[in-house]
């Protein structure tokens, strides 16, 4: 097939495209910038996610589309989220229609069930929540429903859900625990002793390579949501000792009052917000959340129809006896 990958130079993307070329599929990505290189394998065209024009000729000519391309934070306006993740997503539906393309395969995130509490285990029948903590998951949640709602004879869609994606290249989890590392000591709201999963980029990208070659009108994935992760949740100390070992970095995690995180978070979000500061405050509610709060799913469906079977991708190898505390 000849395939379009939206946001083809970013984390993911990139190794999508990787993935697809070294499958025998003719591969293009559609990029916002010079400054990445386009993946090796691909043929690399230029345009802003929102700019329907631009993504309507990227899209032409292809047979399907693997859309990653998102803006992933957890601050900043809702205007911006929406502008990418919403009106971006809308602009690769239109094209596909425009364009007689048959397949869509959306990248999503499992923030869009989120509102605050516990997910222990939940499948892909928890709900969307009624309020969102942050813009991110409000914009992936309203983009994914589109993507859904859009799945007929003509285009069939399907929505995967990684969760905490991380590896080599990584810009976002492990920089942002780097950063938050002092003197060796890292402090974590809460215990850390509730249980989270992650996925390693490999295994996210080839869940969606799996997607977008599975996918027909007819098959279970069309109109479908999955989740994406190891399948091996373990406590949140654990894994952000082993992350950082991974990335070559050996901390002593210390836990520190839920309660006053939170207190901290909310004061520090009302300064950002007063001042307009585009800069992400070190902590807000949705981290303080996410931070304290058990997350991980069963990925029995992504195994069943898409033949997903993650890597054993253990930092333990790396970190020696990261597990134990």
């Amino acid at each position: 097939m000849k395939i379009l990958v939206t946001g083809g130079s970013g984390f993911l993307g990139a190794e999508v495209c990787r993935r697809l070329a070294a499958r025998g599929h003719q591969v293009r990505s559609l990029q916002r910038g010079h400054r990445a290189p386009p993946p090796s394998g691909t043929e690399a065209v230029w345009g802003d996610i929102r700019d329907p024009a631009a993504v309507a000729d990227a899209v032409r000519g292809c047979d399907a589309v693997v859309h990653t391309a998102a803006l992933a934070d957890i601050w900043g306006p809702r205007h911006d989220f929406a502008s990418v993740n919403i009106a971006g997503t809308t602009a690769v539906l239109d094209a596909c229609r425009r364009h007689g393309v048959p397949w869509l395969v959306n990248s999503s995130s499992a923030s869009v069930v989120f509102a605050g509490g516990d997910l222990e285990g939940v499948d892909e029948s928890a709900p969307y929540p009624s309020r969102f903590l942050a813009p991110y998951p409000w914009s992936k949640a309203r983009a994914e429903q589109l993507v859904l709602a859009a799945n007929g004879p003509r285009l069939a869609t399907v929505s995967l859900r990684p969760h905490l994606i991380w590896g080599d290249g990584d810009p976002h989890l492990l920089p942002g625990l780097r950063a938050a590392v002092r003197r060796g000591r890292l402090l974590l709201p809460g215990a850390g002793s509730q249980r989270v999963d992650t996925v390693h980029v490999s295994d996210a990208a080839e869940a969606h390579v799996l997607a977008v070659e599975r996918l027909t009108a007819n098959s279970p994935l069309a109109g479908a949501r999955y989740f994406v992760t190891q399948g091996r949740p373990c406590t949140l100390a654990a894994t952000v000792r082993g992350l950082l070992a991974y990335g070559g970095s050996s901390v002593e995690v210390r836990g520190v009052p839920a309660s006053a995180a939170l207190a901290v978070a909310a004061l520090l979000e009302a300064v950002g917000k007063a001042t307009r500061r585009r800069r992400r405050p070190l902590l807000t509610r949705f981290l303080v959340a996410e931070l304290t709060r058990a997350h991980w799913f069963d990925i029995t469906a992504a195994r069943r129809d898409l033949g997903y079977t993650p890597a054993d991708h253990s930092w333990s190898s790396a970190s020696g006896s990261v597990f134990h505390r």
